[in-house]
């Protein structure tokens, strides 16, 4: 095994772990099925941290989705 196909198993090992955490940070988004026929607050736009949140979030899962294709596909090695 490489050092660079370490590196990139390391940063995939990270990359979950920020990502599991950034997931549990998020608000509850709806009341389940307890919210069925209520009020349309799912369409409305998030703004200041919670958009931030989600933009980060984003980010760290592309970012493993690419680490998790580059190993899969044995581009680094």
């Amino acid at each position: 095994m490489s050092v660079a196909y370490t590196v990139l198993l390391v940063a995939q090992a990270v990359l979950g772990l920020v990502m599991i955490l950034l997931v549990l940070l998020h608000a509850p988004k709806g009341e389940g099925m307890g919210g069925i026929g209520g009020t349309a607050t799912m369409f409305t736009g998030r703004r200041g941290a919670e958009g931030g949140l989600d933009k980060l979030t984003w980010g760290v899962f592309l970012s493993f989705l690419i680490l998790c294709v580059l190993s899969g596909f044995g581009i680094v090695k």
